[in-house]
């Protein structure tokens, strides 16, 4: 039996690991948790998914980096980290201290930077690793592995072979067959699915007559994308039998909702932490006032019922 929280059953099973609740926080939006520390209890929420690991230390795009648009914003950061030994010297220890799951998202340039970064994550404090093959704002590697499906597969198993920890495989949009990538993520043994990424788009520079972006494209997220994001989920949850860690534009707990009636057992909040410091867990109280309301006991009763 999983930990019940007002007398409502929220615990899930990723990779026969069990959360409290279903709510998280996604790659690239919550730093390595230490940066929200002063805004919320961190240890409320179900896990934290760590910014995107690189083997060497990554400076990421050059600026302007951000550009808001219409119910969303487009990010070009290019996944500025530390690399994974000052990762695993200076970030670690402090989500070492959380009384929550970590997840740890790597990303690599090659087969052999994933196998290498699974091998030195296979330690204390790390619950799963979230394996990026869909990031839009990277020349290396990026998007390119995630739209391929015998490249997915080959990374998950070699990942898979590599680490004790949950593999959890975090899969592009960029595709125009989702149902694909997530049967080869399955074939290679991976414990979850993560999606969607963000969406690629561009701003021009009316004034200048040129992109806003120095790599021209960049990343949209936020709530733009929820329609396109839920359409996956379900799409995806009807061709494998994985648990599916579901973002892209949660907000509310009503919109987490959408996202489990769709076929999803978690949900990660990305761009309402830029909204709400704590919009994890304003999303966590409204999932309970929403079971509560409506007479549920478990949030698995709402799972995968919105149809085909």
């Amino acid at each position: 039996m999983g930990k019940r929280c007002d007398d409502l059953e929220l615990s899930i099973n990723i990779g026969g690991k069990s959360f409290k609740n279903p709510v998280m926080v996604a790659s690239g939006t919550f730093g390595f948790a230490e940066e929200y520390a002063s805004y919320m209890n961190i240890n409320e929420i179900g896990a934290v998914i760590t910014k995107g690991i690189t083997l060497k230390p990554t400076y990421g795009n050059p600026p302007p980096r951000i550009y808001e648009s219409h119910g969303g914003i487009l990010n070009s950061i290019g996944l500025q980290n530390p690399g994974i030994q000052e990762f695993i010297a200076d970030k670690l220890p402090y989500l070492r201290t959380l009384k929550t799951h970590v997840i740890v998202n790597i990303a690599g340039k090659s087969l052999h930077e994933f196998e290498e970064l699974a091998k030195r994550l296979d330690i204390e404090g790390i619950t799963g690793i979230e394996v990026n093959v869909s990031c839009p704002n990277v020349e290396d590697g990026g998007i390119m592995f995630g739209k391929d499906p015998q490249l997915i597969e080959k990374i998950t198993s070699l990942v898979k072979r590599s680490t004790s920890k949950a593999v959890i495989i975090k899969l592009t949009p960029e595709t125009v067959d989702i149902e694909s990538c997530a049967r080869a993520a399955a074939n290679g043994g991976a414990d979850a699915i993560s999606l969607i990424n963000t969406i690629v788009g561009m701003a021009i520079d009316i004034r200048e007559r040129k992109p806003f972006f120095k790599r021209v494209f960049a990343g949209l997220s936020g709530p733009a994308i929820k329609p396109i994001a839920l359409a996956m989920v379900h799409r995806v949850s009807k061709a494998v039998n994985l648990p599916i860690i579901a973002s892209g534009g949660i907000i509310t707990g009503n919109d987490a909702i959408e996202f489990f009636m769709s076929g999803a057992a978690a949900v990660a909040i990305g761009t309402g932490n830029f909204i709400y410091p704590d919009c994890s867990i304003r999303v966590l109280n409204q999932i309970k006032h929403f079971l509560k309301e409506n007479g549920y006991k478990s949030i698995r009763e709402i799972g995968g019922i919105s149809g085909e």
